[in-house]
């Protein structure tokens, strides 16, 4: 069973949009903790996915690769950070950028809760289900997949991603200022591996690493997942 395009458009958008909206949330709270109130001031600690929006990175690049197929990713509007205001600017500056893909990693710990609840529902029904019961599940699926893909995404140590700040945080000021110049380049960089097939070389291993240990955590069948990501991966035909 696969489902067509437009019923996965609708179980891929609220997963997608909270694991980008909590992941710029997150950045903002933890700078607060050290200092920075500037996204508080610029109204960026909110989860109204309005506020963090960008027309491109939000809705039509996921939407393009989820028709496509491919991996699936998108961002929203970076939230400001002021790293003059931190306490401890390259310390904490490496923390704000780890608190992003570390949203994304409880929040896949939490759809996979949910997606475990779900599985264990549709069991209790025999064989049964319902409309309502396989959209939460395959949202659910979808949340695990989404959130995993981003914080790998993100942990690559390619400046302007979060990787690259953690990065530059632990490293040597001399190294780290080289690491830093590399940030005008580092969207080029990560769309040439994009298009050459690179970037899914690099992540996927990762990725896999990443599902099969929250699945084993929170005890969800590998075969049960597997099952219904195959309903809703992207792909055209569907």
């Amino acid at each position: 069973m696969d489902l067509a395009w437009p019923a996965k458009l609708a179980v891929w958008i609220v997963p997608v949009l909270f694991a980008i909206t909590v992941h710029e949330v997150a950045h903002g709270w933890v700078a607060r903790q050290f200092g920075d109130l500037t996204a508080q001031k610029q109204g960026r600690l909110t989860l109204n996915p309005i506020k963090h929006i960008d027309p491109v990175g939000t809705v039509l690049v996921p939407a393009v690769l989820l028709l496509m197929g491919g991996i699936l990713m998108g961002w929203a509007r970076p939230v400001p950070v002021e790293v003059r205001n931190l306490r401890h600017p390259k310390r904490d500056m490496a923390i704000v950028a780890a608190a992003g893909p570390a949203a994304n990693l409880l929040m896949a710990l939490g759809w996979a809760v949910v997606t475990r609840l779900a599985v264990d529902y549709h069991r209790a029904l025999e064989g049964g289900t319902s409309v309502v019961a396989l959209f939460v599940l395959s949202a659910a699926v979808a949340g695990v997949f989404i959130n995993t893909v981003l914080m790998v995404l993100n942990l690559l140590p390619v400046p302007p991603l979060d990787g690259g700040r953690v990065l530059a945080g632990l490293l040597p000021a001399p190294v780290a200022g080289w690491l830093e110049r590399v940030e005008p380049f580092g969207l080029i960089i990560v769309l040439v591996l994009l298009i050459t097939g690179g970037l899914g070389w690099l992540m996927l291993p990762v990725v896999n690493f990443v599902l099969v240990t929250i699945l084993d955590l929170v005890q969800v069948s590998h075969a049960d997942f597997t099952t219904v990501y195959a309903m809703i991966r992207p792909r055209w035909g569907g």
